[in-house]
């Protein structure tokens, strides 16, 4: 009979996610008895892998341990309790390539070739790892399994809405006052999420989320009573991803949100199909142009245009969700986009070719701390002998006087003036 095979994937890569590392760390029995029950439910799996990211040395220690006191009591090798059935677990430590966590890369990464999608079909069920048929799932998927067994699958469908099923762990980071993990159900909305459970911002207010991982949308405080589940994320140009929840608040530039996750995932890109090595590409220097003050109204069409083509026509999901941030941000944050080619001001004052600082004479208490901050000799003046003045054709907006300003007397204003 042919035999089959069974693979966790924890390849958990999208920057300021660590759900799957907090269970693999805290609870690696929950997976391996999920993984256990899965491989005795197909049948015939000689044996499965964990494929965990070598930077997480603690978890992958921690199922090292735990599947050698599986193995101890029986419930890991040959004969598992007498019942006849056999299966064995093996961890698999990736590299950091992002693309592995693509199921079809994994699988060439298990078997020690380079980490790179393939056209499917044939899907993994039919042909995985090593050619024959493959089951994978995530590790919450696994985590889930021994709890729904004793409590019925009912209990579990309960949980969620009608297309959503279940929960879903979420990581909070961002300028909001909790952060950390949350499993919540369902349907929750994102205010929910970001105002009772985040509480809220730190200070100022809050802008939107980028949710989904690097390759999620950006959702404008005016949608955050959007449910979160499948279908109503997808509507709003956002997914669920891998359950990376950032909150930025309106210190944040959404064109330079956009190009900082864009540049990720050109830097993770295997390269292998022509729409998302070269689209990708040529949509950063696109972005690239804009923050530096030097876009068109032009540029908004083509790069409208190359994210949909990236889109559609990319061959793993990599490629196909790269353009999230960009096509989001153009469609809730256009003036964002167009302060920055007509005006050649970026309005939050990040993009440094598109701001200037400026000392308020009236706050410079003449400390001379940041005339030895900067490290261009662009601020002018005397300790004592306020105010300072920046020479903005020395100046490189570097940040360091508004850091080293104890009163607050450093401004950053948007447009760059020489």
């Amino acid at each position: 009979m042919t035999p089959k095979y069974l693979i966790c994937n924890g390849d958990e890569g999208d920057p300021g996610a660590f759900m799957d590392r907090s269970v693999l760390e805290g609870d690696p029995h929950s997976v391996i008895e999920g993984m256990i029950i899965a491989a005795y439910a197909i049948g015939d799996v000689p044996e499965g892998y964990i494929y965990v990211r070598a930077e997480y040395p603690l978890a992958v220690r921690h199922l090292e341990l735990a599947i050698a006191q599986a193995e101890e009591l029986g419930l890991l090798g040959e004969d598992i309790l007498g019942s006849g059935f056999s299966f064995r677990l093996r961890i698999k430590r990736g590299a950091g390539a992002f693309v592995c966590g693509e199921s079809t890369a994994l699988m060439y990464s298990i078997e020690g070739r380079r980490g790179m999608p393939r056209q499917t079909p044939p899907r993994s069920v039919e042909r995985g790892l090593w050619g024959k048929p493959t089951v994978l799932n995530n590790v919450k998927t696994f985590a889930c399994v021994p709890v729904i067994i004793p409590w019925g699958a009912d209990w579990f469908a309960g949980i969620g809405t009608e297309g959503s099923k279940g929960t879903q762990v979420f990581a909070l980071t961002g300028k909001i006052k909790n952060t950390g993990l949350v499993e919540v159900p369902m349907g929750i909305t994102i205010r929910e999420l970001v105002y009772d459970i985040g509480g809220g911002p730190r200070e100022g207010e809050i802008k939107a989320v980028q949710i989904g991982g690097p390759s999620g949308g950006c959702i404008p405080e005016p949608l955050f009573d959007t449910p979160v589940d499948f279908d109503s994320l997808q509507e709003i140009g956002a997914m669920m991803g891998s359950g990376g929840v950032i909150v930025l608040d309106d210190s944040a530039c959404m064109v330079n949100v956009a190009r900082f996750f864009l540049e990720f995932t050109v830097e993770e890109s295997c390269g292998k199909c022509t729409p998302c090595r070269v689209g990708s590409r040529t949509m950063l220097a696109i972005l690239d142009r804009i923050v530096n003050g030097q876009g068109t109204e032009e540029d908004l069409e083509r790069l409208t245009e190359l994210a949909e083509l990236v889109k559609s026509a990319s061959l793993c999901g990599l490629g196909q969700t790269a353009p999230g941030p960009v096509l989001s941000t153009l469609r809730y944050f256009r003036d964002e986009y167009l302060a920055h080619i007509r005006d050649r001001a970026c309005p939050a004052g990040v993009c440094p070719s598109l701001i200037h600082y400026r000392i308020d004479p009236e706050a410079c208490r003449a400390c001379d701390l940041c005339r030895r901050a900067c490290p261009t000799g662009a601020i002018e003046g005397a300790p004592g002998k306020p105010p300072y003045l920046i020479q903005q054709e020395l100046c490189i907006r570097c940040g360091a006087c508004q850091a080293a300003c104890p009163f607050g007397a450093v401004q950053v204003l948007p447009g760059r003036k020489e």
